[in-house]
């Protein structure tokens, strides 16, 4: 059994969700060393998360962040944690929402992703900043 593991710091990106499997493949080069295995995708963050859909159609992702914004919108008068600005609360319960992390089977150096599926960064901050990443491959 092969255990890799990598950090990944992702530059500050802007509210909204962004496709960013080609990053996460140039920080994980050892993926091309297993046959058969997994890759854990694991965001340190509460205020932003991962998930897995449509790679080919930037319009998804577009629908995606309209969705959740109305889903769970920001200033609602129950709200209790609000020292950090008005879309700090709705960005944790948005990342509780979808995840922290996602996993990927690997097979002969490849993810097994489907033909129009992508990971996911999900920002549900203004200005949330950087997000660091921790990738965990294993197998044969």
């Amino acid at each position: 059994m092969k255990l890799y593991q990598a950090e990944l710091r992702l530059p500050a990106f802007p509210r909204g969700f962004h496709l960013i499997t080609p990053q996460v493949l140039r920080a994980m080069p050892e993926l091309k060393e297993l046959q058969k295995g997994m890759l854990q995708v694991f965001i340190q963050h509460t205020s932003a998360s991962l998930t897995i859909n449509e790679n080919a159609d930037p319009t998804v992702r577009v629908d995606f962040e309209s969705h959740f914004s109305k889903m769970v919108p920001e200033n609602q008068s129950y709200y209790r944690h609000t020292m950090e600005g008005p879309d700090d609360m709705p960005a944790h319960l948005k990342a509780s929402l979808l995840g922290a992390s996602v996993t990927i089977p690997v097979a002969h150096g490849n993810l097994l992703l489907g033909t129009w599926q992508g990971i996911y960064l999900c920002e549900h901050r203004n200005d949330g900043g950087r997000r660091n990443l921790v990738l965990t491959a294993w197998g044969l």
